[in-house]
């Protein structure tokens, strides 16, 4: 078995192998995968380089996968966190939740107050499945009382793709910066047909209306997108014509995930 350090043989570089790895010269390293791993009492630094994050960006995609994996049919609600309890866009976000349920889809939220919270409690309450993906922030937010399946995720990377990846559809509700992230993301995958068509609902037309107006209005005209983009999202007011709209567009899909697929595979 091969030594983990070479040192200098005749004119042979100083040497170390660390699994597939090789270190020459000022790149060897005075300790071991194993030392580090062992030692309770050795620098903790490595714990926070690229190398380290990669496996825990897989072991977060193997969880969520293993997690959401049976939930069912299901709709991600994306909206503000801010929105206050007993407002009617929070009574709008409750009745959309039980809706769903009741059109049989599990609601996928990220788990936060607001809107959030308020999709998970109407989902809840009609006894159907209720899930939120969290995301760690420098300000702590917490998963809602009403959620049955939570994941929490270090990286917002790997949050969307199970909000797309688990989901039949989307439903917007008013939100801001995270709302509006989640939106354009969802809209870029399907105009760049990522992933196979599915409904977009902004609901709350005097909320979504100016930014519905400026990219008809500036956007389109300035070729930045083709006029057929505004077909890809749906604007309403109304509960039921949201779910109407989510299940006319989903009807006769397969199972979770198996609209995360380009439609003209390479």
């Amino acid at each position: 078995m091969a030594s983990a350090e070479e040192f200098e043989q005749g004119d042979a570089p100083r040497e170390q192998r660390l699994g597939p790895v090789v270190r020459r010269h000022g790149q060897v390293q005075h300790s071991t995968t194993d030392q580090r791993l062992l030692d309770t009492a050795g620098p903790s630094d490595w714990l926070h380089q690229d190398p380290w994050r990669v496996m825990r960006i897989q072991s977060e995609f193997v969880e969520g996968f293993g997690t959401l994996t049976e939930v069912g049919p299901a709709i991600s609600v994306f909206g503000s966190a801010r929105t206050p309890q007993g407002s009617p866009e929070y009574e709008a976000g409750v009745r959309i939740g039980r809706a769903l349920v009741e059109a049989g889809f599990a609601v996928i939220t990220g788990g936060g107050p607001g809107a959030m919270e308020a999709a998970n409690k109407g989902a809840r309450e009609a006894g159907g499945t209720s899930v939120g993906l969290g995301i760690e922030l420098p300000f702590e937010q917490g998963m809602n009382q009403y959620v049955d399946i939570g994941v929490n995720f270090r990286y917002f990377f790997v949050r969307k793709t199970m909000f797309v990846k688990y989901a039949s559809g989307f439903v917007v509700l008013p939100g801001g910066m995270g709302t509006m992230d989640e939106l354009f993301e969802a809209i870029t995958l399907v105009q760049t047909r990522k992933v196979t068509r599915f409904p977009i609902v902004l609901f709350g037309t005097d909320y979504w209306r100016g930014l519905v107006d400026w990219l008809r209005a500036t956007v389109v005209p300035s070729g930045k997108i083709s006029p057929h983009d505004m077909e890809l999202f749906h604007l309403t007011d109304d509960v039921d014509e949201t779910i109407a709209l989510v299940t006319k567009e989903t009807s006769g899909k397969g199972a979770p995930g198996d609209g995360f697929r380009a439609e003209d595979p390479d």
